[in-house]
């Protein structure tokens, strides 16, 4: 769906800031809080999930899914000095990684923001499981954005740090240590014929955008051109889209893992052109008693979990996918819980469908009951 040229201007990565909580202009020391999830058209389902921690009642096993904190400090690498800014905490399951909807980037729902005074942060109410730690300073013009290590920042989610939150308990975070930032700028093409892409994103982790509002990032511009500003200086991998193309991975591929960094150097802008292929088509049909105004259909990598393709639907849809991959494909289409398909009611249950150079057909059938897995 075409959207209004006001927005194709370069954006810095800070704006991805926004689906975190803010903290409170007169709360000194600790901030506690918690990315409260958006409401969507579809008002789609969030799988249940079970966590490592067990209690055996009566002969039978219960979960237990008490809430866990984690705590941390964001501070300037170099002097030591405190820093304002927010942690999200983004799932290392894959399961869990798929929960993103419409006007989400795929950062996690949970998290926490430094009081005014910047250092301490505690981020409340998080689900136990596991996750890695995305920093993101509120200035972005001294310090870059980062996967947090253990012992300074990364642009590589995999180098990261793994934090694990068990039920009811407070867990101790490696101190984040940011460094000043760099920049990244480019040009992006089609491969077909060298054409500029225009409006397509460049984004250090996905999104699933919004048809309406499209501030999530950096936007090509007329000439296919972008800066990305704000990242720390590491090596990133890039995600890359454009208008009836395949979203791709610097690089050309479709695996975040496999992808070819971009090394950012502090105070310097570096260049990072990339060419996005056509694709593979995947299409279907969707039956559905009602259908929201706004509906996707959204691709996931199989292995990984990463937003690998969205497309805004009707009664059909058109999605194009980077071939050499496995995906699951999610239907966010009606006025009931989101569908996996072939028909499943939560992502464990989702058949992966294979992209390779023809076509695939894919169809979707919310008028019936959704299958459940086995108890």
């Amino acid at each position: 769906m075409p959207r209004s040229p006001r927005h194709a201007v370069p954006l810095t990565v800070a704006l991805l800031v926004v689906s975190l909580p803010l903290p409170a202009a007169a709360s000194p020391g600790l901030a506690q809080s918690a990315a409260a999830p958006r409401a969507t058209v579809a008002a789609p389902s969030t799988p249940t999930f079970a966590t490592a921690s067990h209690r055996h009642e009566a002969g039978r096993t219960t979960v237990d899914t008490t809430a866990g904190e984690v705590r941390t400090t964001l501070r300037d690498r170099t002097t030591g000095a405190p820093v304002r800014g927010c942690v999200s905490l983004v799932p290392v399951d894959r399961d869990r990684l798929t929960v993103v909807y419409q006007g989400e980037a795929q950062e996690g729902r949970h998290g926490g923001c430094t009081g005014v005074d910047g250092g301490d942060l505690l981020a409340s109410n998080v689900p136990p499981g596991r996750y890695h730690l995305l920093a993101k300073p509120y200035d972005n013009a001294q310090y870059g954005m980062q996967w947090v290590g253990r012992h300074g920042g990364t642009g590589q989610r995999e180098r990261g740090v793994t934090i694990r939150v068990r039920p009811g308990r407070t867990v101790t975070a490696p101190t984040v240590r940011l460094d000043p930032p760099g920049s990244v700028t480019g040009r992006v093409t089609r491969a077909a014929d060298g054409t500029p892409v225009y409006f397509g994103y460049v984004l250090p982790l996905p999104v699933v955008p919004h048809p309406k509002y499209s501030d999530y990032g950096v936007i090509t511009d007329d000439d296919g051109r972008y800066t990305l500003t704000g990242l720390g200086p590491y090596r990133w991998p890039l995600y890359y889209t454009g208008p009836g193309l395949a979203s791709q991975w610097s690089g050309g591929v479709a695996d975040r893992r496999k992808a070819d960094t971009v090394r950012v150097r502090s105070g310097t802008s570096v260049t990072s052109d990339q060419t996005l292929v056509a694709g593979t088509v995947v299409s279907g049909t969707i039956a559905v008693d009602e259908m929201p105004n706004y509906s996707q259909v959204i691709a996931f990598h199989a292995r990984t979990g990463d937003v690998t393709g969205v497309v805004d639907v009707g009664a059909d849809y058109t999605l194009r996918l980077l071939p050499g991959q496995r995906v699951l494909l999610r239907c966010d289409c009606a006025f009931v819980p989101s569908r996996w398909f072939p028909n499943a009611a939560q992502v464990s249950e989702a058949q992966p469908v294979r992209i390779g150079h023809t076509p695939v057909t894919a169809d979707f059938d919310l008028t019936a009951p959704a299958t459940v897995p086995a108890p």
